[in-house]
């Protein structure tokens, strides 16, 4: 065996025990965040409002835009549309089931740059912030296929209900 062989032999020996690395390491985190699922299907009755292409990018914990989360059926990128309803938001995301935020579990809507896997034009990116379940909120963070997204900010933020007033005066 030359040594150009065993370079390359090294070398490949290498790649594929950094591919098995990556493959364990996500199925850990998958695992890990088993307990977490998304709301599936959308209301009956659900007036939609406005449709948008999306490229789906993450979701991640809350105000921690590069720790990824892998909440089914939220793991994986991918394309798909974002339906604004009069009950909230369906992301009807290619090769999976509809998910469906209702307006009682939007925390808020807001603009992102960076996120696990993706840096995009400063406010490139829509980050919406939900309760994944009664004591935990997550941010999932959407690209506008075309467009500005400020005007779907604007009709999304409709949906986030007021925080409730404490009676606190400033």
């Amino acid at each position: 065996m030359s040594a150009r062989d065993l370079a390359v032999a090294i070398t490949i020996a290498v790649a594929l025990l950094v591919l098995l690395v990556m493959l364990l390491a996500w199925r850990r985190r998958i695992r890990r965040d088993s307990v977490f699922t998304a709301p599936l299907g959308v209301p009956e009755h659900a007036e939609v409002f406005r449709r948008d292409e999306v490229l789906y990018v993450s979701t991640t914990r809350h105000e921690q835009p590069l720790e990824r989360l892998a909440v089914s059926p939220l793991a994986y990128r991918a394309r798909g549309e974002l339906a604004v309803t009069d009950r909230g938001i369906a992301l009807c995301l290619d090769g999976a089931p509809t998910v469906f935020l209702a307006n009682d579990r939007l925390v808020a809507v807001d603009r992102a740059t960076v996120t696990i896997d993706r840096v995009v034009e400063p406010g490139g990116l829509v980050r919406l912030a939900w309760s994944i379940d009664d004591e935990t909120v997550v941010d999932s963070y959407l690209r506008l296929a075309t467009g500005d997204p400020q005007n779907l900010i604007s009709d999304l933020q409709r949906l986030v209900p007021a925080a409730p007033d404490t009676g606190a005066t400033s």
